[in-house]
């Protein structure tokens, strides 16, 4: 699989790809700490009157992985990690992707680890970042640089708005497409894992 393909196919996924952050502009999370939420994601494509809507639950645990769970319309799982991506549909598994196998996984892995943890520095490599606003209520705009081709993003611009958490992300294609994710009920504490969260994260080895 081209490195273009894998990110046309993850920018396809039901996932908040590179933009979902979980903390403002300069907050890190701290390690040991794990951020849960809710989200309603709207994918908005040519051809349709109305968007495409799904909504669910993430977990991040800094170092270790995301956890995005579709509940609605359908039970879609995606894990990713720094080993590679899984990705089950109605519990049963229908994508594997092994950063050892595929090692553009884990540079993208690096740059969404940089976003999910509020470290956008991390990302002034593959994007231009511009930030505006203040603590309470602050906007970060990423444009993709393409200085290399083979590493184009699928996104022509995405637009992160907030406070302490982020609150809104909308992420717009070349054609036009864009997907806007909503995030709602989020909290960060250093409560455990569930059984769950733990089998998941570690379904793709280390």
């Amino acid at each position: 699989m081209k490195r273009r393909s894998l990110l046309a196919l993850l920018a396809a996924m039901p996932i908040p790809s590179l933009a979902a952050s979980a903390a403002g502009p300069d907050r890190h999370i701290a390690p040991g700490e794990v951020l849960r939420g809710g989200f309603v994601q709207e994918r908005h494509l040519k051809g349709f009157n109305a968007p495409l809507r799904s909504d669910g639950h993430f977990v991040l645990v800094p170092g270790r992985g995301l956890i995005w769970r579709v509940e609605k319309p359908f039970a879609i799982t995606t894990v990713i990690t720094s080993a590679g991506l899984v990705q089950q549909v109605g519990g049963n598994e229908t994508m594997r992707l092994a950063a050892a196998r595929l090692p553009f996984l884990s540079h993208l892995y690096n740059m969404l680890g940089g976003a999910l943890g509020g470290d956008w520095h991390a990302l002034e490599t593959d994007f231009l970042v511009e930030r505006s606003g203040d603590p309470a209520h602050w906007q970060v705009r990423l444009t993709p640089r393409k200085a290399d081709d083979t590493l184009a993003m699928p996104f022509a611009a995405i637009v992160a708005e907030g406070g302490r958490f982020v609150e809104t992300v909308e992420m717009t294609k070349p054609d036009g497409d864009a997907d806007v994710l909503r995030f709602v009920d989020q909290a960060l504490n250093g409560a455990p894992l569930s059984a769950d969260e733990a089998t998941a994260l570690d379904s793709l080895g280390k």
